[in-house]
């Protein structure tokens, strides 16, 4: 199969085009990453036209949809370079970088407000947590974040550098209300409710975005009930049915 990929390249000495590539394999199983580390490793990269071309710009970690380092937007759709195969996306393809996150080169771009927007949230322990079993669900599925900012991307409310801080911390921030002690919980609901709750417009857009398949409207559903409606979740019976489900 032979796949034309249409990348948004970007530099700071140039404006914004398009250029396109070929790429041709036999394999149903063949990612975009697949493609761009095989365009990048050529020594004299051409373009559709038989032009000379630039490396592209593209990150990478694991490829193995562990780090979220890959994200882009796929024709049209935020998702992971490595989890998007060729078979699936259609003859053409169109690569482009998120939009919701300063553009540093081609598909790379600038996240590091997501983590900025970490600390802004205290989303770290600073004494020793309860980490028990029946926390341990909770805690489980909301460490399977993987920062890659495809939730933020599709969210009509979610601004880099804006008081609302999106599901990339709303996920995270569940497993601290699962595992701190009750008198810590009290402050760090005052910052969910200022950075999340307040912000958040309930559109779900991010519902069926996740690359790691996150439950995101139960762990918003939870944090909720902790940091809104005062109802610490891990004493509940919603406990229970997170600790005997089955995760992938």
């Amino acid at each position: 199969m032979k796949y034309r990929i249409d990348i948004e390249r970007y530099s700071p000495e140039k404006k914004s085009y398009i250029e396109s590539f070929y790429y041709e394999t036999d394999s149903e199983t063949e990612t975009v990453a697949n493609a761009l580390a095989f365009l990048n490793a050529k020594s004299n990269l051409k373009n559709a036209d038989g032009q000379d071309a630039e490396p592209i710009g593209w990150e990478c970690g694991c490829m193995q949809k562990k780090c979220g380092a890959c994200a882009m937007v796929v024709n049209g759709r935020p998702a992971l370079a490595c989890d998007s195969r060729l078979s699936r996306c259609g003859k053409v393809i169109r690569l482009s970088p998120l939009k919701k996150f300063p553009v540093v080169r081609d598909l790379i771009v600038d996240r590091s407000v997501m983590f900025e927007n970490l600390k802004t949230i205290k989303l770290y322990f600073e004494d020793n947590a309860d980490f028990g079993e029946e926390t341990a669900g909770i805690a489980y599925e909301a460490s399977r974040c993987l920062q890659c900012g495809c939730c933020l991307e599709v969210c009509p409310n979610f601004i880099a550098g804006g008081t609302f801080t999106g599901m990339a911390s709303a996920v995270p921030v569940t497993r601290l209300f699962a595992e701190l002690p009750a008198e810590k919980i009290k402050e760090l609901s005052k910052l969910y409710n200022k950075h999340i709750f307040e912000g958040c417009g309930k559109s779900l857009a991010c519902r069926n975005i996740c690359p790691a398949k996150i439950d995101i409207e139960k762990m918003l559903v939870n944090s909720n009930a902790a940091a809104v409606w005062k109802r610490v979740f891990r004493h509940q019976e919603g406990v229970k049915k997170w600790k005997n489900q089955d995760l992938k």
